[in-house]
């Protein structure tokens, strides 16, 4: 089976089946966009390499291209990947909805001037039963607790979130806020390098020191800026295999303010159409037993009731990297040497990671089996639960946090999508179960 998709002839994709539950998808990126950068950075390099014999800015570039030719071509990899690939790859692999394990791997790379370059991926994917027969199931109601003043501390946080969003009348980008923004690779002359083509990208600015170029380039600005820019912060992300410069054009396309929780960005989240059904769904993450949310217990019900309709084996390696995952992201809970100590943590970690490997698989199942999409404003209701703490717990599958050299790390649209899929899906599932138990 031979699966391709194309993006003006400057990008392809193509899956091949290898063998049973594993497929090789290649993105080919075109020979005009490999040269375009090629050139481009060796007349950078020629600009900034001392080399014997040669005044700095004379070396010729004939030169460059031989002496300096591995790291230039590694460099070009990593700029490809950064840049272009990886958003081509996340939004190929929902187009051809194909279900898989984890996260692609990369390879291999082909790559040489005057020739098109390949990335090649191993896909684990899994032929999950697409019969809907999970549509006939229904969730038993979970009790919400009755305690005196839980309506009245949801009352309250609608109201302080509603009168923080009439006092903010700032659109401004301030600190904790979310920006969504478009790179354009420019040549010397602030001219695009590669013709139309933008990475589109979601970032939180974080407000630490040590996030200072990333504060620089977004805070006091707002949606619609646009500006060109050389920014440390955009060359430490594009490569860290050179110490060449490029010029950037950035357009800022949305913000999310971290001043006040979008109530009405909430509501479309959960198809709301009420304030009697505001103030219901807020409960579920004010209603505890146990330290664990009402709504937790519903996901949690709800993957479980899911998870006895499908039946499938998990490689093992597949399950060994989820549960390094599992580990790295617990050694940061303060409790972590408390958990470590249990005589079954090793089994609870392993357990943790098939759950978090099949719950992925299953919904996303569902979401091509539903032929469910994600909008610009499904995104902006997944991010705005992001910005309170109890708000959080209305999020199953939340985005995984990159980080690099402490500093935060833009985050490809196409990426945010498959998760904002993931969390629209639970939540049509959920939805799906209630009207069957009404």
């Amino acid at each position: 089976m031979v699966q391709q998709y194309n993006n003006g002839g400057k990008f392809a994709f193509s899956i091949v089946e290898e063998k049973p539950n594993r497929q090789k998808a290649t993105i080919t990126v075109g020979r005009e966009y490999v040269n375009t950068l090629y050139t481009e950075i060796l007349l950078s390099q020629k600009m900034i390499a001392q080399t014997p014999g040669f005044s700095k800015g004379s070396t010729p570039l004939h030169y460059i291209a031989e002496n300096f030719r591995p790291n230039i071509i590694e460099h070009l990899k990593e700029l490809l990947f950064t840049h272009c690939v990886q958003h081509f790859l996340y939004a190929s692999l929902t187009e051809s909805k194909i279900v898989i394990i984890g996260e692609p791997d990369l390879v291999d790379i082909y790559l040489k001037p005057n020739e098109d370059a390949q990335f090649t991926f191993m896909l684990a994917n899994i032929n999950v039963d697409r019969d809907p027969k999970w549509k006939k199931l229904s969730l038993r109601h979970l009790e919400r607790k009755h305690y005196k003043d839980l309506d009245k501390q949801v009352e309250f946080f609608i109201k302080e979130e509603a009168d923080r969003r009439k006092a903010h009348t700032s659109s401004i980008i301030e600190p904790n806020d979310w920006v969504r923004f478009e790179v354009s690779l420019m040549d010397k002359d602030n001219k695009p390098l590669l013709d139309i083509f933008k990475s589109n990208l979601w970032i939180s600015i974080q407000g630490e020191d040590d996030e200072k170029d990333l504060r620089e380039l977004f805070l006091g600005k707002k949606t619609g800026d646009s500006f060109f820019t050389n920014s440390v912060f955009l060359q430490d992300y594009i490569s860290h295999l050179t110490d060449m410069e490029y010029n950037f054009f950035v357009e800022i396309k949305d913000h999310l303010p971290s001043a006040y929780f979008d109530i009405d960005s909430f509501k479309h989240h959960f198809s709301l159409t009420s304030e009697g059904m505001l103030s219901e769904k807020m409960v579920e993450v004010f209603s505890t037993r146990n330290d664990i949310s009402l709504r937790r217990e519903v996901m949690e019900a709800a993957l479980k009731l899911l998870s006895k309709q499908f039946f499938f084996l998990l490689p093992h390696h597949l399950v060994e990297r989820q549960r390094a995952l599992v580990l790295q992201s617990v050694q940061f809970n303060p409790d972590y040497h408390v958990y470590k100590a249990q005589l079954n943590f090793k089994e609870n970690v392993n357990q943790l990671a098939e759950k978090q490997l099949k719950d992925a698989i299953i919904i996303d199942a569902i979401a091509f089996q539903e032929e469910l999409s994600v909008t610009e404003e499904d995104i902006r209701g997944y991010l705005n639960l992001l910005k309170r703490p109890r708000m959080k717990e209305f999020m199953y599958f939340k985005l995984p946090e990159f980080k690099m050299n402490r500093q935060e790390v833009p985050l490809s649209t196409e990426l945010v999508k498959r998760y904002c899929l993931r969390e629209k899906t639970l939540n049509h599932i959920i939805k799906e179960f209630s009207k069957k138990r009404n």
